[in-house]
């Protein structure tokens, strides 16, 4: 290797191409006794290394020393070379002052090409600073001299560094142009870690122009290709836990920035990275109701960029730090004047995040009563409505319905209202995955409360019926984008259920599974990132919801729609051509007596327990009292449909006494009510019926169940595959699936229904063209979901309704199983009779004997839906 200059100088563009051999190539030169221009070479190659993908401390050590020998050398490119590389460790490692005179020294030593380089770093180091206009000049003057060398290499990584800082100016396009430019140069090269890098970078402008799935599935492909050359990624992983917030995945983020920062303290790395890292944590603990957290991390990245002289950064962790500190419950005239000033500065740096702080001052002004200086900041804050990101747009929005607010101007909130929440919808349908789709709506939580609450004050009940509408399981108006034919996905749902069928058995066997239960996680974590990468498809019905078609709709039915406005539960109630509104109790006590519910159903459904019985009725009666308070009286005697809010899911509303003997059915809102009520069954649709292994009684409901259907589609023992199951349930007119269910809260599409090659998950019914038209889970806990989002759930029966599927019948409570025979058996009876799901539940439940465990079970069964 030390032959000739050229090939050591080699070892350079080699650290980006392929970092382990050039590290053990420069250790060799070194051990060769090289002259002091090699040695110096060997010493920066070490120090680029491990400044970048090691220890800062160690790297400082050897550009130090490469420094020094260039100086021996007297070669004075060769020390404007180092000096370019020392200055960026420098700054890295918060020696902010060392590092830009170590830049002065290196321009003026160096001359043409090497000059060029030596102010393409500095432009990097002024990115890294956030100083973005001098960061633009020093890369412009780098380009020419860059090109007319033909140094590939280096002309594309300014024209990605150029491409980065557009983007932290908010210049989408030219970005985009850059990138795409660097792209087609990175091609005719072997520097793998730059081309991941350029990918890295695309997916951070796919997610400044609003498409999260191509973000997120850009930096999956980045962090592939990191993954084989061994590096470190902690640039990726702060952008990642950007992507991740936007998303609504705040606690994954926050999980994220706190392993890297943890990694990053392991190998001694950069003070920098340490500090945006602490600073994507302080964001994401805020928006995950963590402001405890927040402030801990935020105060901490606060110090740390002021000592490193990064003022844009510091302003940035500032507004975070007030934003925690008011999620916290602090309000002050001294938090105002900082949040103006906070938008002031990030207004002249041209950041993005100035319209987020002249609204969260405005917020807090208004808590302090101070209406002109609210005006004034909300009134700035308001002008990013019409531009930019559909965040940055929904940010403006906000303001401006705050400023109706203030004003008095009902009808100016709601105008605003609207306008916010069509931006985030048309947002939210780029997003192909359900949970996306769902998490997606917390970003408009106070704009539906604001309007809701405008509603009370303003309208009548059918207004807020309509507002409540508006926000109420949106994620369930079209069908998640079905995922794509993609063999890799495929392959891993397959070996999911492999590796989840011999950790279920191990288990049994009383064998120990870690290894098993991690490769579970692997390959869920791989399904889901797939799965998240799906691009939305379909924009929406573009139908507003009409209070008139659903009266009309409605007949004898009477419809029971729960909103929750600062903590109160309101019953509107919707029947007879009108639609009134009562008042009912908090909503924080009916979670607790809910709560108190599913315990005593717990134990009911396990002989021995009927002295229980008496309370769990008692806490039904003071659940109803909460619930629907004096609207109970008025609700006829026909058929109820209750639509309650995303928290109150587990309630058995059989088990409240003025329902307890109606046709009864739950829908997640009175848009998907109409939907499964106007839902026509396949023609021809088969009837299906499923025994999963392992249960008690053995399914022994389903071979009784088959003679009242003729010639039904029996599916058992190991005919109940996975693969079966879902060709035969696609289309179904009745599928019956007796298996045992599992609900996981950590990720609730791994929901699932166990089969005999393993389980059958929430992501495989989306890959139904149409999911069956009735469909009865037997099983416990099937009904079980997860609220997420501004008011979503996620879990089995909640993907099946945008499907095609009209009518489910599932538990959300623990049952006995012996129990649930009768029950089954009595249900079928009227469904085969031509009777509804509901009013068939209804007759099994008057059916069964008169015990506690049978009672029990009756009430944990409800009917969602309108089949």
């Amino acid at each position: 290797m030390t032959a000739g200059s050229d090939s050591v100088l080699e070892l350079l563009p080699m650290v980006f191409a392929s970092p382990k051999e050039a590290l053990a190539r420069a250790e060799q030169v070194l051990a060769d006794d090289p002259s002091p221009l090699h040695a110096s070479v060997a010493h920066q190659v070490i120090g680029i290394w491990q400044r970048d993908f090691g220890d800062l401390r160690i790297a400082l050590r050897h550009l130090r020393r490469a420094r020094d020998l260039a100086a021996r050398a007297e070669s004075a490119d060769r020390e404007a070379d180092v000096l370019g590389t020392l200055g960026v460790a420098l700054v890295h490692a918060g020696s902010t002052r060392q590092g830009l005179e170590a830049f002065e020294r290196g321009v003026a030593r160096g001359t043409g090409l090497t000059r060029a380089r030596v102010l393409f770093r500095r432009a990097y180091v002024w990115w890294v600073l956030g100083h973005h206009r001098e960061a633009l000049e020093d890369v412009r003057r780098a380009i020419p001299v860059l090109r007319q060398a033909d140094d590939v290499i280096w002309t594309a990584r300014a024209l990605t560094l150029r491409a980065t800082v557009h983007l932290a100016l908010g210049a989408v396009e030219r970005a985009e142009a850059d990138f795409t430019a660097a792209e087609a140069l990175w091609d005719t090269t072997g520097q793998d870690h730059d081309k991941a890098d350029v990918v890295e970078s695309r997916g951070l402008a796919a997610f400044r122009s609003g498409d999260v799935p191509a973000a997120l599935r850009l930096l999956d492909e980045a962090e592939e290709r990191y993954a084989k050359l061994d590096t470190p990624t902690f640039m990726l992983n702060i952008r990642r836990c950007e992507v991740l917030m936007a998303a609504g995945l705040a606690p994954e983020a926050l999980a994220e920035a706190d392993t890297a920062t943890g990694v990053l303290d392991g190998i001694g790395g950069q003070s920098t990275r340490k500090a945006e890292l602490l600073l994507a944590a302080a964001r994401a603990a805020r928006l995950a109701g963590d402001p405890q957290t927040a402030i801990a991390r935020a105060d901490l990245a606060v110090r740390l960029f002021a000592a490193q002289r990064r003022t844009w950064w510091e302003t940035h962790a500032r507004l975070v730090l007030i934003e925690a500190r008011v999620a916290a419950g602090r309000t002050s005239g001294r938090l105002v004047a900082d949040a103006a000033g906070i938008a002031d500065r990030l207004a002249a740096f041209g950041a993005p995040a100035a319209p987020e702080a002249s609204l969260l001052a405005g917020r807090i002004a208004l808590a302090l009563g101070w209406r002109t200086d609210a005006e004034r900041h909300l009134t700035v804050a308001a002008r990013s409505r019409h531009s930019g990101p559909p965040l940055a747009r929904l940010t403006g929005w906000a303001a401006q319905a705050l400023r109706a607010q203030a004003a008095g101007s009902g009808r100016r909130v709601l105008e605003a209202c609207r306008h916010g929440l069509d931006v985030l919808d048309d947002h939210r349908m780029t997003l192909g995955a359900s949970e996306l789709r769902a998490r997606a709506t917390e970003q408009g939580a106070e704009l539906a409360a604001l309007a809701q609450q405008a509603s009370l004050v303003s309208g009548g009940p059918r207004q807020l019926l309509v507002w409540s509408e508006r926000w109420r399981a949106t994620a369930l108006s079209t069908p998640p984008t079905r995922p794509p034919a993609d063999p890799a996905l495929q392959t891993s749902l397959t070996a999911y259920r492999e590796i989840a069928a011999r950790a279920e058995h191990a288990r049994m066997d009383g064998r120990p599974v870690p290894a098993l239960e991690r490769e579970q996680r692997r390959l869920e974590r791989e399904i889901r990132s797939r799965t998240l990468h799906i691009r939305g498809d379909s924009p929406g019905d573009g139908a507003a919801f009409d209070p008139a078609r659903l009266l009309e709709r409605l007949g004898e039915v009477r419809l029971v729609e729960l909103a929750v406005l600062d903590g109160r539960v309101h019953v509107l109630l919707c029947g007879q051509g009108r639609v009134r509104r009562f008042e009912a109790g908090l909503l924080a006590d009916a979670v607790v007596e809910a709560e108190h519910v599913q315990a005593g159903l717990r134990r009911l459904a396990h002989p021995g327990a009927e002295g229980r019985l008496p309370v769990v009725e008692a806490a039904g009666r003071r659940l109803e009292e909460l619930l629907l308070g004096p609207a109970a009286a008025h609700l006829g005697s026909g058929p109820v449909v209750v639509v309650p809010p995303g928290r109150l899911h587990r309630v058995p509303w059989a088990l409240l006494p003025s329902l307890r003997e109606r046709v009864l059915s739950v829908s997640p809102s009175a848009s998907s009510w109409l939907r499964a009520r106007e839902t026509e069954p396949s023609p021809g649709g088969r009837h299906v019926l499923v025994r999963g292994p392992g249960l008690a009684t053995g399914g022994a409901e389903v071979p009784e169940v088959a003679d009242r259907y003729g010639r039904p589609t029996v599916l058992e023992h190991d005919d109940a595959s996975v693969p079966r199951v879902l060709e035969a349930l696609d289309g179904a007119a009745l599928a019956h699936i007796a298996a045992h269910g599992t609900f996981r809260a950590d990720s609730p599409l791994f929901s699932s229904l166990r089969m005999a090659d393993g389980p059958l998950i929430v992501h495989d019914f989306e890959r139904l063209d149409r999911s069956p038209y009735r469909i009865i889970l037997s099983s416990c806990d099937t009904a079980r979901l997860a609220s997420v989002g501004a008011d979503e759930l996620l879990g089995l029966v909640t993907a099946l309704l945008p499907l095609g599927t009209a009518g489910v019948l599932a538990s959300s409570a623990p049952v006995n199983d012996a129990a649930v025979v009768p029950l089954m058996l009595a249900l079928h009876k009227g469904l085969s009779a031509g009777l509804s799901l509901a009013e068939a539940l209804r007759d099994a439940r008057a059916a069964l004997p008169g015990d506690a465990v049978h009672q029990a079970t009756g009430w944990a069964f409800s009917a969602f839906g309108a089949a």
